[in-house]
């Protein structure tokens, strides 16, 4: 579903992504995991258009989208999240989610004039679609709480809910266990696997939590360096000398009491 050619990220004389290369199969939870600064999330920005590439080249499902803007991109369906949660605080939960969707009717001032109706059947669809997901993520308790009382998994599992208020078709997500505790993690992980098994949604992970990770995703992908340095299932990855020493700057004595932690 994505194809990534060649792709290099400077800032300055700074590399932070230098040549890397990879693909994202359609249908796919793949994992991307590296060390601090392996350039992760500036390839992330770059493939979901917030960062203009250096040079290399983007492709999804065939189609160049090197350097589109965000919204392109998300009206294509390919969205991400953040390691930070973005929410509007002020909102419901559900108030959040019903925002998401674009060119609803009541954006414009004519429509507001002379759609009212139109605009309160879109309302009460956009509400119905909320609640629909909100006890999908097993939040509809939440429903009516604003979303800046929220914790940090709560928040969390609701940026994972906005992709559901739209035709997503690959998700990026940003260290989504970053601040979670092991209980609301499992139920992000277990929202991750039924989106992708039952509604086809593809998942590229940015995630340090091993678990995690060995739990949800095949492939696994490790960059290093701005490039990539190996890919295959978490146990090859695990056993990779060259991971290890991307990691842990040890080689194979070490690597059975130290593990590959990211």
């Amino acid at each position: 579903m994505i194809r990534v050619e060649n792709l290099h990220k400077h800032f300055g004389g700074f590399h932070a992504v230098d040549g890397a290369s990879l693909e994202i199969a359609q249908g796919s939870i793949t994992g991307l995991i590296g060390p601090n600064g392996a350039g992760k999330t500036t390839l992330f920005n770059v493939i979901a258009g917030r960062l203009p590439p250096t040079s290399g080249r983007v492709f999804m499902a065939g189609e160049d989208i090197t350097g589109l803007p965000p919204h392109d991109l998300f009206h294509r369906g390919l969205l991400r999240t953040f390691q930070i949660a973005h929410e509007f605080s002020s909102m419901t939960v559900r108030e959040n989610l019903m925002m998401v969707p674009g060119g609803q009717s009541g954006e414009t001032i004519w429509n507001a004039w002379i759609g009212r109706q139109r605009i309160l059947e879109e309302e009460r669809e956009l509400q119905a679609k909320a609640d629909e997901v909100l006890e999908f993520l097993t939040i509809d308790h939440l429903k009516d709480e604003k979303a800046g009382n929220l914790s940090g998994g709560q928040k969390k599992l609701l940026e994972l809910g906005r992709t559901m208020m739209v035709d997503a078709k690959i998700v990026f997500l940003d260290e989504v266990g970053a601040g979670v505790n092991r209980t609301l993690l499992n139920t992000i992980g277990d929202a991750i696997v039924r989106l992708n098994r039952e509604r086809g949604y593809t998942f590229c992970v940015i995630e340090h939590d091993m678990d995690f990770i060995a739990r949800l995703c095949d492939p696994v992908i490790v960059m290093a360096e701005g490039r990539v340095l190996a890919e295959g299932t978490i146990d090859q990855i695990k056993s990779n000398e060259q991971v290890i020493e991307a990691y842990l700057g040890t080689g194979l004595k070490n690597k059975d009491a130290a593990g590959v932690s990211a």
